[in-house]
């Protein structure tokens, strides 16, 4: 007997759908399950702005530190260092040294260099500065994601909104408290900066403002506990987080919680460098623009390990330990919009959603047996099949199903179909034409594969571009409708086609055309 291979793709997609599709229709522990979306489970939805032109200023901030480092690494005397919005400028005092600065900032990228004499001004071209603008946004995404997944929250969304907002949604977020604990993590700068206290003029801080600290190139932070107390530090930091590669939480001798950060090589080696420098000084761990710490350096400090510690909780230790692991963001962001979906919302929309699916499939079912009799039934196989496949896969990537995405599965239903109505209508009409049932079937499924491919391809294509420019609910629709199209192209050609090949004795034998494909007259 020659192995009919339709049959045995559609019996391996059965047995596919089956296994991989229980765990969600169950909702058992086992196995991978598709997650609802916040519209069906209820949770958190913000529309966040990002304030890019900070990001331009931490860039500028940045390449300043990184003039600094150099000069000192290289014994170079430099004076009148500062920088504003989008430039640098500094004087080298020796002239002989230009040329290693000349070396040095050739290799900074996005940057224009100007030289008048021995002052040196470096400001960053239009193009950097959009360039800036744009990593702003998307390392902002790509921080808050890591963030939520390390905060411990099921598929959390963050996408794209125009050109420089970023939605946030977050399902099963149920309580207040959960909402303030993740809104203080995805809004929480985590920058952190090693700052030089101003040990000359610290003493005078308290009767100092900020112009006056300014004309000394250095800031005014006030501490994380007392905010009564207040230091002067060099506004050019040591360096910043940017070198850390690791933040976990620890506890000192008081067993009070703290976080443990290590630096990368080239932050170690700055780090050990300016401590080896400044021994009896006193170095500011600095957080989101207070002072954590000030401890004295005693000695020179090597292996890039430090500590920041405050008066934490364990838990927002470690929300902290998360934020700074993710990076710090490179620009603020703000709340522009937030709404919240309750769980009684989404179990209504699920109850709706299930009414409108159910009586959909029912009602096709029954048109398809009643219509077209054993080949209506046929379909109806391949369709529940199709059903089966569409959650298997979503399971199977770990998918989530929003309200429109259970529409695009309503949909999914008819268009399943409707491939069988098309091949069943093309056999129908060569029967009439007087062919034998073998031929009718053959021809009947040669001929519709055209018009088949045709709607099927043009509406994927359709769902492709819907998921790639689309956010939140219509990508949840065009994934559903992707999968279930391409499910159907398999369970309503290929299987359906291999049930007829099957069968095709018994069919050839039966003299009732109307027993299987509801031809009247």
């Amino acid at each position: 007997m020659k192995l009919n291979y339709r049959i045995v793709i559609f019996a391996l997609a059965i047995v596919f759908g089956i296994v991989f599709s229980i765990p969600s229709l169950l909702q058992t522990e086992g196995g991978k399950k598709i997650t609802l979306g916040l519209d069906l489970q209820g949770g958190l939805h913000m529309l966040l702005g990002v304030k890019t032109e900070e990001a331009v200023k931490s860039r500028i901030k940045s390449t300043a530190a990184s003039i600094k480092h150099f000069a000192e690494r290289n014994d170079i005397l430099i004076d009148g260092l500062t920088f504003d919005d989008s430039s640098v400028k500094f004087e080298v005092l020796d002239g002989d040294e230009i040329s290693k600065f000349k070396d040095f900032l050739s290799e900074i990228d996005g940057v224009t260099t100007s030289i008048n004499g021995n002052i040196i001004s470096i400001s960053l071209t239009p193009k950097e500065i959009e360039k800036t603008k744009k990593q702003a946004i998307s390392q902002a995404i790509e921080t808050i994601r890591n963030r939520l997944d390390q905060f411990g929250l099921s598929e959390p969304i963050v996408s794209k909104q125009g050109k420089d907002k970023i939605l946030v949604e977050l399902a099963g977020i149920k309580t207040q408290a959960e909402e303030q604990r993740a809104r203080e993590l995805i809004s929480r700068a985590a920058k952190l900066e090693l700052m030089a206290v101003d040990e000359d003029r610290n003493g005078r801080v308290m009767s100092m403002s900020n112009d006056d600290a300014a004309a000394y190139g250095d800031v005014i932070l006030e501490d994380a506990k007392s905010p009564s107390i207040k230091y002067l530090v060099h506004e050019i930091p040591i360096l910043d987080g940017g070198m850390l590669t690791n933040a976990n939480v620890g506890f000192d001798q008081n067993n009070r919680p703290v976080i443990n950060f290590k630096l990368n090589a080239e932050g170690a080696e700055i780090f050990g460098d300016f401590t080896g420098k400044n021994v009896g000084k006193r170095l500011a761990v600095v957080l989101d623009g207070k002072v954590y710490s000030a401890p004295n350096i005693n000695e020179r400090i090597g292996g890039g390990s430090g500590q920041i510690s405050g008066n934490y909780t364990v838990l927002e230790a470690k929300d902290l330990a998360i934020a700074l692991r993710s990076g710090a963001l490179l620009a603020p962001i703000y709340l522009m919009e937030k709404r919240s979906v309750g769980p009684s919302l989404g179990a209504d929309s699920i109850k709706a959603s299930l009414i409108a699916l159910v009586g959909g499939f029912v009602l096709v079912i029954i048109f398809m047996v009643l219509y077209y009799r054993m080949a209506g039934v046929i379909a109806n196989i391949a369709l529940i099949v199709n059903l089966f496949l569409l959650l298997a896969v979503m399971s199977l990537f770990g998918a989530t199903l929003t309200l429109p995405g259970m529409a695009g599965i309503v949909l999914t239903v008819g268009m399943a179909v409707d491939a069988n109505v098309i091949i069943s209508e093309r056999i129908r009409e060569l029967l009439h034409e007087g062919k034998s049932m073998h031929k009718a079937i053959e021809e009947g499924y040669s001929n519709a594969m055209r018009a088949i491919l045709d709607a099927n391809i043009t509406t994927l294509i359709a769902s492709v571009v819907l998921y790639a420019y689309g956010t939140g609910a219509i990508k949840g629709f065009a994934i559903t409708m992707s999968i279930g199209i391409l499910a159907s192209m398999l369970t309503a050609i290929l299987g359906t086609h291999g049930i007829y090949q099957m069968l095709e004795k018994k069919i050839q034998a039966s003299k009732d055309n109307m027993f299987w494909f509801g031809i009247k007259g």
